[in-house]
């Protein structure tokens, strides 16, 4: 796969492969054209804490989304586009920026439909200083040839799972696929973590070098959530942490629906899906302690540290 300009000419940077000519103006499924669009680049303090520690993890939110789930948290800029256009240089800019300010590591929020802007500037940000690990926050829907490509530049994979289930992912994400890409995809990252010496964390347990799996438990689907634990032990084992996450919050569109996701996530659900990755044996688990949680764990996408060139 060649992450040049070439790449946004007929598009097949995402499992979609929809071949929109996102060089000329047309955007893609993702919602996006070849132009860079960033929404926030800031300290970000409600990742894992092996993430954001007590210092912060350097955000850098992207524009647009491979996946169009119903439930989005972020739909501001996954659905709706919000964002400024940037050059390659200016996201190099704010990465060391990002690192001046004490950030522990810089955190690329959905990046790779900016594949090839991307792997430049962390190059260009690492030639003029930047030492801090890179962090891949995806939705793991990523073809594994990409992931492969991005195999020398990525540090820690910060990725979701979100379903084991073909029928929900294409009920709730328009991709019936997706878990048999999540499981493709998060192989290649066990794959290439091994070949780098597998997880590596410091003494206060920040992480320099890892995988972070998320699942965000939906309302009335435990029985999914329970099934795509399993299906995380069965590839990767304790070669990963594991981050069970409660934060659902219906969006606008879900307040409206008869579903079930109208509603938020039951303490018995959440709690029914954390038991079950301590009996299957994961020893590295993240959990959100306290009932479920609102807007105040989505950041304000407000162009903050962006700046046009």
């Amino acid at each position: 796969m060649r992450l040049d300009a070439s790449a946004y000419e007929r598009c097949t940077l995402c499992p979609r492969r929809c071949g929109a000519r996102r060089a000329e103006g047309q955007r893609g499924v993702c919602g996006c054209t070849s132009e860079l669009l960033v929404a926030r680049a800031a300290l970000h303090f409600w990742e894992e804490p092996p993430i954001s520690g007590e210092a912060g993890s350097g955000a850098i939110f992207f524009s647009g989304c491979p996946l169009r789930c119903v439930f989005c948290q972020n739909e501001t800029i996954s659905h709706e586009g919000f964002g400024i256009g940037v050059s390659t240089a200016r996201l190099t800019e704010m990465m060391l920026e990002l690192q001046d300010q004490g950030a522990l590591n810089i955190n690329l929020v959905t990046p790779l439909h900016y594949a090839p802007h991307v792997v430049v500037a962390i190059k260009r940000a690492r030639e003029n200083g930047l030492t801090i690990p890179i962090v891949c926050n995806t939705s793991g829907y990523e073809r594994p040839e990409l992931i492969r490509e991005l195999g020398d530049v990525i540090d820690i994979w910060l990725t979701d799972f979100k379903y084991a289930s073909s029928d929900l992912a294409r009920q709730l994400s328009g991709a019936d696929d997706y878990p048999a890409i999540a499981t493709e995809a998060l192989a290649e990252m066990l794959s290439l973590l091994r070949a780098r010496g597998g997880r590596r964390v410091t003494a206060d347990g920040t992480m320099l070098q890892g995988i972070i799996v998320r699942h965000l438990v939906l309302p009335g689907h435990a029985d999914d959530s329970c099934a795509v634990v399993s299906r995380v032990w069965e590839i990767a084992g304790n070669e990963v942490d594991l981050s069970i996450m409660n934060q659902y919050t219906p969006n606008a569109r879900c307040r409206t629906r008869k579903d079930g996701l109208q509603n938020a996530v039951s303490e018995e659900e959440y709690d029914l899906v954390v038991c079950h990755a301590d009996e299957v044996g994961f020893e590295n688990i993240w959990w959100q302690e306290g009932g479920t949680v609102g807007e105040s764990f989505i950041p304000a996408f407000d162009a903050t540290g962006v700046r046009r060139d």
